[in-house]
């Protein structure tokens, strides 16, 4: 079962000749689309791009702003992209991206069939200029790569949180699992509230990762990678008034966690090194 709908020139010339589009909302067997624009928001300029190809695929959330790019792909089943559970729709403010001039990209592939386990990705977004990729399920080279390469054996059962609360960051990275036939699901939940960071994530190999961070300063950048068979933790917060450069590398056979509350004051910046083999 195939559902591939692709809005972006549409939507753009509705922009152009002044009409109201306000919602998008159809399902394909068990697939399912239901995007809403806020009324208070133009959405002038969207781009709209969504592929979904499988079954119980959902695609759920209300958008807000103008000349926006959202490009979704989801393959497999048991895939959903929509808004931040615990927060429920952002239409009360402006819809769950209500920011300008931002790109998004997210992909989700499961290749099990009825055994994948529930995939999400929810976002908010309140900002402009923010770039964002993100692949469960599918990987990317390193943070410079726009595309992302399926990943042969995948389970599911991956979960991500993104709220940016800024402008000009830049956030990329991937979660995978079945390289050993094992199929325990990842987590990461990235929230940065701050302007001009940059952070790549990946997450991969078998056994439950785990990932929390937080900025609120601007112009850290991050490099975290957590791989290997044992379940690792991290929960970083960089919270400060100087930007700090942080590279992470969990990476074993073997449990590791890591935890690491950041208040720089020194004028130079920091630069944070942390490796658990």
């Amino acid at each position: 079962m195939k559902d591939t709908t692709q809005f972006g020139g549409f939507l753009f010339l509705l922009s152009l000749i002044g009409l109201c589009w306000t919602s998008v909302a159809f399902a394909d067997d068990d697939n399912k689309v239901d995007v809403n624009t806020t009324g208070s928001q133009s959405n002038d300029s969207l781009v709209f791009n969504l592929t979904q190809i499988g079954y119980n695929n959902d695609t759920i959330f209300t958008l807000g702003g103008s000349s926006n790019s959202i490009l979704i792909k989801q393959e497999g089943n048991n895939n959903e992209i929509s808004f931040v559970d615990y927060w429920g729709s952002g239409e009360a403010w402006g819809g769950d991206l209500d920011g300008n001039n931002n790109a998004l990209h997210f992909e989700q592939n499961c290749t099990r069939g009825s055994s994948c386990g529930k995939s999400d990705i929810g976002f908010h977004i309140s900002g402009n200029d923010n770039s964002v990729r993100w692949g469960q399920g599918k990987t990317l080279a390193n943070a410079s790569d726009e595309t992302f390469s399926l990943d042969s054996d995948e389970g599911g059962n991956h979960k991500l949180n993104l709220d940016i609360h800024g402008n000009n960051n830049s956030v990329a990275g991937f979660q995978r699992n079945g390289a050993q036939s094992q199929y325990s699901g990842h987590t990461a939940t990235l929230y940065i509230y701050a302007n001009d960071n940059s952070l790549w994530v990946k997450q991969e190999n078998d056994g439950a990762k785990t990932l929390n961070y937080t900025s609120r300063t601007d112009d850290n950048t991050g490099h975290i990678v957590q791989m290997g068979s044992g379940s690792h933790t991290s929960t970083i917060n960089l919270t400060g008034t100087y930007p700090s450069t942080l590279n992470l590398l969990q990476d074993s056979s073997t449990n590791q966690s890591y935890t690491l509350t950041q208040s720089c004051a020194t004028a130079g910046g920091c630069t944070i090194t942390m490796t658990q083999e």
